[in-house]
Order: C-alpha cells, then structure tokens, then sequence
C-alpha cells in the first residue's frame, strides 16, 4: 500500500465542553466550528496512531493517506454495493465541508512488526490529545508522528508487507472520492482527490458484531401458517428465552412473545454452490424475507428495520414490541474469513451485513481538501 502523510485539522478540547456532542454535531457544524476556533492544524505532515480504549481492551490503528491509485487497482477491496444517490450526496457534503470528516476504515490480515512498532510509539510518547466519551464509554487518543525517519519506516513497512485491505466501514466515502478523482483529474483545481483518507486497523484490531433486521409482516399470513412455511427451509427449535445465535448457519427469531433457533435444513444447504461462501444474509433474503414475506427489495423496503449488534437483543426486543406483527432474525457475525474470501471473488455481501466496533468518531481528525497554512487566517 502506498501511503502518504498529511496536515489533520483536529479539536481543540481545551474549549469543547462534550467531545460526544462535538462529534454528534460534526457533519451539521463543521464550518461554524471553523469559524469559532475549534480546529486546529497540524504543523507539518504527519501521519497518526489512533487508539481507541473500551473498558475490555486497546485498538490501535493508524491514520494515513492511500493513493487512489491502489483503489483502481484492486488492492483496497470493497464488499458492499453503493448507491449512486448517496455518491452524490457524498459528493456535496465533501464540497460544503471542504473537507472529509473521517477516514475509510480499512483492515487487513495483522501484521505483527506494524502492530509492535504502533503500540510502541503510543505507549512511548505523549498524546497530540484524548477524548472521553461518556456515552460508548471509550477514550480516544491521538498521537502524530512526523520525524521524515519514522515515516520513511512506516511507509516501507505498508509498502511490504500489507498487499491489500478491505472496506470495513466507508464504502461510500471511497467511491465517492474515487468518482471525484476521475473526474477532476485532468483539471487544474487546488483539491486533493488523489488520495484516499483511510484509517488502518488489523483484523484483530476490530470486532465484527452481528447486525439484525425486525421484518413487519403486516398480516400477511396467520402464525400457524408462517411457521409452517418456515418449517420447509429451516428445522425449528422452541428456545426458553431469547439468546444470539452460537454458531454460522443458525439464526435465533422472535415470533409472537415466543423465540426459535433456526437452522436451514440439509437439503437447502445442499443447493448451495461450494465454490462460494454460503451467508447466513443472503439465504435470509432470498428463502425468508423474499420468497415467505414477500419483500422484493431489502435496499428499499420499508418494512424493514437494521439493528446493529452493539444494542444487542434489548435492541430487537424493542423494535419487537412497537408492533404485533413483527418478525425479529438474530445472526451470528460474519467472520473475517468470509468477508475477504466474498472481496477476492469480486462478490458482494447483502446489505446491512456487518457492523464493525470500534469505530472512529467523525470531526476526531479531519482531511482538508485544500492546503492551508497553521498559521493562516482560514486555519481556524
């Protein structure tokens, strides 16, 4: 990977009072928090070690540019289709802000002498800043590292030895800058669309958390109906409460107070190519969702609700109860193996697949689009 280092635009904390409104109120107020003094400028190029600290443990990434180049050729990998609408309201958010709020989360197989050398540096130097978060109970640290030496080494370590990443968060913010580059690239314009903003994190670095969908029926068949049409892709199980899947290839569904393990019968598994990664998601919408429910589109229609993982079964239970006619699907999470088995293949995973933890608040370190000087009136 060809990576470069650049001036972040970051908070100033010494007068934010809440980094979690901060954050929460980046992509509305990102001007006005210009204009009030808020962002600072790095004074040189740097690129920076990123950690973010959970009450169970450290994930330690890095923060660099990534030429596009490596985009068009292959070797940043998406797993997720995008949506020509949200390019183009990408498009225009990156055009008001003059700026990207936050960096493409990327990862790839862990590489121990990166990771040591990483760790090493924040455990051995003070932070550029911290912010605590009370809502996700996290801490976020900041540390740059712009000695021409250090940087010279980190970029031959990325040059070496990570061949390739995977979009783990950010599909749309890289396509969109990948759009802008190959239309901007032959006009003379001061906005740097020739690199990628990324943050680098090794996979075991990340959790992957299940993500869930709460289907309205509407009424579409009675109970004893909808379990019997069930019971032909899935042997069904009574559980005595609600619980996540244990393992690839069950899901846990909430039905009318009552919850099921579901497993897809061997006969359905059968029908599967194996030359390909059999999901759980893809199954789920075309045997479930599509053919029993008779949802057409998982991208559009509205009957369905996405719950992210990290509210748990609390979350489903309460999409659950705004209606008597929904139905809850748990799955378990897809793994790492997968996902970058579905990317080399050029494959797509449905949407709503994957939600990666932690993540990476927006407004924490900010990619100018056009160069400013630290110093400079518009710096602020």
């Amino acid at each position: 990977m060809r990576i470069e280092p650049f001036q972040a635009s970051y908070p100033n904390f010494d007068f934010i009072a809440s980094p979690d409104l901060f954050c929460a109120e980046a992509k509305n107020s990102f001007r006005e928090f210009q204009a009030n003094g808020l962002m600072e400028i790095s004074p040189e190029p740097a690129f920076y070690v990123y950690r973010i600290e959970t009450e169970s443990r450290k994930h330690t990434g890095m923060i660099a540019l990534n030429d596009v180049a490596d985009y068009f050729a292959g070797k940043i990998k998406k797993h997720e289709k995008t949506l020509s609408e949200r390019e183009r309201k990408q498009m225009q958010l990156f055009q008001r802000w003059n700026a990207i709020l936050k960096p493409v989360l990327l990862t790839y197989p862990p590489v121990p002498v990166i990771s040591r050398w990483l760790s090493h540096y924040a455990d051995a130097n003070k932070p550029l800043y911290s912010a605590r978060f009370a809502k996700d109970r996290q801490t976020h640290r900041v540390w740059a590292i712009s000695d021409p030496a250090e940087i010279s080494h980190l970029q031959r370590l990325f040059s070496d030895h990570i061949l390739c990443t995977y979009i783990a968060d950010g599909h749309h913010r890289t396509t969109t800058a990948a759009l802008l580059h190959e239309r901007l690239k032959y006009q003379n314009q001061a906005a740097d669309f020739n690199h990628l903003f990324c943050a680098f994190f090794p996979a075991d670095q990340l959790d992957i958390l299940d993500y869930n969908r709460v289907v309205e029926s509407a009424g579409l068949m009675n109970p004893t109906q909808f379990l019997d049409k069930m019971s032909h892709v899935f042997n069904l199980e009574l559980l005595h409460h609600a619980r996540k899947p244990l393992e690839k290839h069950e899901i846990v569904m909430g039905f009318r107070h009552k919850w099921y393990s579901l497993r897809w019968k061997p006969e359905i598994m059968a029908k599967q190519p194996r030359r390909h990664v059999i999901l759980d998601t893809s199954l789920l919408n075309e045997l479930v969702l599509r053919d029993i429910i008779g949802v057409k589109d998982v991208r559009t229609d509205t009957r369905i609700q996405y719950i992210e993982g990290v509210k748990g079964i609390e979350g489903v239970r309460k999409a659950l109860s705004e209606s008597e006619e929904s139905i809850g699907f748990l799955l378990h999470p897809v793994s790492f193996d997968d996902l970058m088995h579905v990317a080399d293949a050029g494959d797509s995973l449905p949407p709503k697949s994957t939600y990666f933890e932690p993540r990476i608040k927006s407004g924490m370190l900010v990619k100018l689009l056009k160069h400013v000087e630290p110093d400079s009136p518009n710096a602020v």
